[in-house]
């Protein structure tokens, strides 16, 4: 028996699972799956660019994405997703560009025995106008969106994700057939705001460990993304928890994404972790986790998953909502009520035996609701003549093939490889990633995930100039740079050098023609119109002078704006949203050229080509 498939379009992937919002996704594919149903999953690579624009290289591992799921795709977005608005709140569709809708379109065109189409996110709710009548539509909705931003006055902070009006969220929700909430007080609030049906699916946790109380606290712990609500909540957390800390206090261990948000600052009783590969590795070196959350809706998974280790927690009421908890050490208002709870419970075996009979209780309790809420989901999904159970005879999804190819260059060696990426950090291989081709590799089929990207590796290498293969590989390419290589200094600078020959054959997010203005010994400073989030200031990236034979890194120097009525050429090419103003820009390392040159911007998710005109053009 075929069984009926379900596309679930996202604007996170699900591998790694090293995110709450990641870590719902996986569980609802996980409930389809155990309905039944095939499941394909679109990734609408939202994440990466952010990523990128922030500097890191985007943890996404599209390989065990393919054998997690029937089929997967990727989205590319063509212009920046908007972090900030000049309104009280975003649009509704504001982060929603044409593309997910061009592929929802094209999807259910290539597969009209779809069954369901599950957005998550009411931000991308925009899509689901183009699911034809007769496939059912989903919001998976993960968070309360309307008046968001006001969760951030207390923190005198503004938001760097999607907020919008009441109003607008529920004409989004009216989009689909059936709204999920990931916690009963969202359920409610949801029923009333939208004409869908509204259906309660908390992501159900199977129990990995059994709870086992420990006899004192010597280390307790807190693992996490580096989203607001995290970095809010943990700092204050962190900042009371080192404030008076003493020998035989407990050591607070944070782990997690979120480390690198909070600073590497050595602060008395904490111990940064960083990232952790196996979440057994983290929970066997803690005795207990906590929970101080200080704001954010949804539920919050770093409680079940906690939980689903058999580990006693201790939290806010904020961070126990969806679990209907009932011990003070659950309904903590402040973190230092978190804190107070902890340090009465260092050395008392009693107490903590209670605790963890509480916690497991409650998680008992918790998955009784999940498992009723999945049968009742299920049920809404399935249609007469559905076998209930996946296909025993379907054949397990083929091994990723990856094709590589290596070039020596003057300096080292650049490796291009063919396939579906793995979620390497920094290093690999094959060397440190420079780049990741945007688009699908020639003749791979539409929004395949496949992708092209490059190696470079220090060493010794031939003195002919670039090898044939890598540099056709990259003329004309559109890449998406991995910021690691633009900010850091792992390879020589003057293999550096060579590689920014080699990208500059690619296609330019951007062009723009400088005019100088000033120079001196090893100091260029040029006139030329800049992308607007660039045109004051100093920013983190690289540039580099590339002549007819030769390129040489610079020292990118202070932009300032520059006021003029006349237009400085400028052209966006992959990138068409980029708004250009005049400034100034100095760069050091070189002097003015005689010839013809380019510089070449490198700005984590941008790459910008600058004209540099001779001496015969400026005269």
């Amino acid at each position: 028996m075929t069984r009926p498939t379900i596309l679930v379009v996202a604007p996170m992937p699900a591998f790694p699972t090293s995110a709450g919002n990641r870590r719902r996704l996986v569980t609802t594919c996980e409930s389809l799956t155990r309905g039944g149903f095939a499941v394909d999953l679109a990734y609408f690579a939202h994440e990466d660019q952010i990523y990128r624009r922030f500097g890191q290289h985007p943890p996404t591992d599209a390989a065990a994405m393919a054998e997690g799921f029937q089929r997967t795709f990727r989205i590319e977005p063509k212009a920046a997703i908007p972090l900030k608005t000049r309104t009280h709140h975003f649009g509704l569709d504001d982060w929603c560009p044409d593309e997910v809708g061009d592929f929802v379109a094209w999807y259910c065109a290539a597969h009209p025995e779809t069954r369901a189409v599950l957005v998550n996110y009411v931000f991308l709710s925009r899509c689901l106008q183009a699911v034809p009548p007769g496939i059912l539509t989903l919001i998976d909705t993960h968070d309360r969106f309307a008046d968001r931003q006001a969760q951030y006055r207390p923190f005198r902070a503004e938001p760097n994700f999607f907020y919008t009006d009441a109003a607008g969220e529920a004409a989004g929700l009216d989009r689909a057939d059936l709204v999920l909430a990931i916690q009963a007080e969202e359920a409610a609030h949801f029923a009333k705001a939208t004409r869908a049906r509204v259906h309660l699916l908390p992501p159900h946790f199977p129990a990995r460990r059994p709870f086992r109380a420990p006899r004192r606290l010597a280390r307790i712990g807190f693992i996490g993304h580096g989203n607001d609500p995290n970095l809010f909540s943990i700092g204050r957390f962190a900042e009371a928890w080192s404030a008076d800390w003493a020998p035989g206090h407990p050591t607070l261990v944070i782990a997690g994404e979120i480390c690198t948000g909070l600073g590497k600052a050595p602060r008395p009783g904490i111990e940064f972790a960083g990232y952790v590969e196996r979440l057994e590795d983290f929970y066997d070196r803690v005795d207990l986790v906590v929970a101080p959350m200080l704001m954010g809706s949804g539920l919050k998974m770093k409680v079940a998953e906690a939980l689903s280790f058999g580990m006693p927690v201790i939290g806010t009421g904020i961070g126990f909502e969806g679990f209907s908890p009932r011990v003070p050490a659950h309904r903590c208002g402040t973190v230092a009520e978190v804190k107070a709870q902890v340090l009465a419970l260092r050395d008392d075996p009693a107490g903590l035996a209670n605790l963890t009979e509480a916690c497991a209780g409650l998680f008992a309790d918790y998955n009784a609701v999940t498992r009723s809420a999945e049968d009742a989901f299920l049920a809404l999904l399935h249609r007469p003549g559905d076998g209930a159970e996946p296909n025993p005879n379907s054949a397990p999804p083929e091994a990723a093939r990856v094709d590589t190819l290596t070039q020596a260059l003057p300096g080292g060696t650049l490796t291009c490889v063919t396939g579906l990426g793995t979620a390497e950090r920094v290093e690999s291989e094959w060397g440190v990633l420079v780049a990741t081709e945007r688009a699908a590799p020639p003749g791979a089929g539409p929004y395949a995930p496949e992708r092209r990207r490059w190696f470079a590796r220090a060493g010794a290498g031939p003195s002919a100039g670039i090898a044939t293969g890598i540099a056709q590989g990259l003329a004309g390419a559109e890449l998406a740079l991995a910021p690691e290589w633009v900010r850091g200094h792992r390879l020589p600078p003057a293999f550096r050098a060579t590689l920014a020959m080699a990208i500059a054959t690619a296609r330019p997010d951007w062009e723009a023609e400088a005019r100088p203005v000033g120079a001196g010994p090893k100091r260029i400073t040029v006139a030329l119109a800049l992308p607007s989030h660039l045109g004051v200031g100093r920013h983190p990236g690289a540039a580099f002078l590339i002549g007819p034979d030769d390129a040489r890194e610079l020292t990118l120097g202070a932009v300032a704006p520059l006021g003029l009525t006349q237009t400085l050429p400028f052209v966006g090419r992959t990138r068409t949203d980029l708004a250009p103003v005049p400034a100034t820009l100095t760069v050091e390392g070189a002097d003015l050229p005689a010839n013809d040159s380019v510089i070449l911007v490198l700005h984590d998710d941008l790459i910008g080509r600058v004209t540099l005109p001779g001496a015969g053009r400026r005269a």
